[in-house]
């Protein structure tokens, strides 16, 4: 039987927050199940608007998702602390998870070939806080990073789609015969970049959205006769069908789209074989372009700021712009190459003021100087520019509903203005 597509999402917060964000999308009205394969992941049942429009979506707690497309990231299971690279990253939807997965102390750089989808990664990483991040815009297969530095790999690499074909009814018209052969030779030479970049024992994993066996099993079957990979056979996620193994394709999975309510999707898990480095030393921290320069954490103090949850990294001003650059970058990222780190804020008048959706600097609990509303009527009054008289001084405060941060605001004469739309 068919099951009937439904809406499916992410929730991007620590563990501990999850009933907090769970208690603001149902206070607006909408209803979920979990997903059996993630905790961080849930299905609507009930959708009284779009979910994109919800007070959740709009402060980055919830990132909506094919749940095909949620798989990759978890069979790629980084552990917390890993150095992660997406190589296809855009729009950023493995790229966020990957994030949660490797934790604030983990490193995900996530590359975008395609320079008009590189904005949409960027402010989507932005959008969800994902200070442990990084970007940059090279062709995949020639991605000048240090080679055997990274610990895990997803590749997404560009594909025929054929397994969109209910979203996208004309894919196996558009990818037929000679014109999917471009594909293929592009795949296989993503692939051998990423042998390349992965240290001994790491992990990659390539995902598709097609149902092509060419770009599918005969892709993994040559990164093991070609590259040397192994395979590392995947246990079926719950709460999918899955179609029968091709006979080429023993330990990778295939998703049944029409059946599983979602995309069809292929995924293969691959070693590159060799022992762990016991240890690693970073290197020097890698120097800044002559129109950068450095500034120390204590610029980014203000009201409702904990500098403390940073990682290890530091911050550099670009032009008017404050980015973080991680320290675990480093040991992955080679001289020369254009990257960017998160974006902090704008640097006006000798100090940064914070972007607005900076909540990953919030304390946890929300502190006296805090603007905290306790019912969602007041958030959508303060949204539309009906906020109330505040009674906090200065100029700029944190946003709390209840206990949860959602981001930061301006406070003029006392009176709460948000800029996060």
């Amino acid at each position: 039987m068919q099951k009937t597509p439904s809406r499916s999402f992410r929730l991007v917060c620590a563990p501990e927050r999850i009933p907090l964000v769970e208690a603001l999308l149902r206070a607006q009205g909408y209803a979920f199940e979990e997903e059996p394969f993630s905790p961080l992941c849930r299905r609507l049942t009930e959708e009284p608007r779009p979910l994109g429009i919800s007070l959740a979506a709009l402060f980055g707690y919830v990132y909506i998702q094919d749940r095909s497309s949620m798989l990759p990231p978890l069979a790629l299971a980084p552990r917390e602390g890993s150095a992660v690279l997406d190589v296809c990253a855009s729009p950023g939807s493995k790229t966020g998870f990957l994030c949660q997965l490797v934790g604030t102390h983990g490193f995900v750089l996530g590359n975008e070939p395609g320079r008009p989808r590189l904005a949409t990664l960027r402010a989507n990483l932005h959008a969800l806080n994902c200070v442990q991040a990084a970007t940059c815009s090279c062709p995949g297969e020639k991605l000048p990073l240090r080679e055997g530095s990274w610990d895990c790999i997803q590749l997404d690499p560009p594909c025929s789609g054929w397994g969109t074909v209910d979203k996208n009814p004309r894919v196996m018209q558009l990818w037929q015969g000679g014109k999917v052969r471009p594909l293929i030779m592009l795949q296989r030479q993503l692939l051998r970049r990423a042998w390349e970049l992965l240290r001994p024992g790491g992990v990659a994993v390539y995902s598709t959205c097609t149902t092509n066996v060419e770009e599918n099993e005969e892709q993994a079957r040559w990164a093991v006769e070609e590259l040397g990979f192994a395979i590392e056979p995947l246990e079926p996620f719950p709460g999918f069908a899955w179609e029968e193994p091709r006979p080429c394709g023993a330990g990778t999975l295939r998703v049944d789209g029409s059946r599983s309510g979602a995309q069809g999707f292929y995924i293969a898990r691959l070693r590159k074989p060799g022992e762990a480095f016991a240890s690693f030393s970073l290197p020097e921290p890698l120097a800044l372009p002559a129109s950068a320069r450095e500034i120390p954490l204590r610029a980014l103090e203000g009201p409702c700021t904990d500098v403390s949850l940073l990682p290890e990294g530091r911050v550099a001003v670009f032009g008017e712009y404050a980015r973080f650059l991680p320290r675990h970058a480093e040991s992955c990222l080679a001289p020369g190459l254009a990257w960017q780190g998160a974006l902090l804020g704008k640097v006006r008048a000798g100090r940064v003021a914070l972007s607005p959706r900076l909540r990953a600097l919030m304390p946890a609990e929300p502190p006296a100087d805090a603007l905290r509303l306790d019912e969602v009527a007041d958030i959508l009054d303060l949204l539309a520019g009906r906020g109330r008289e505040s009674g906090l001084p200065g100029r700029e405060t944190g946003l709390y509903w209840r206990e949860l941060p959602l981001c930061r605001v301006q406070l003029k004469s006392g009176r709460p203005v948000c800029a996060v739309r």
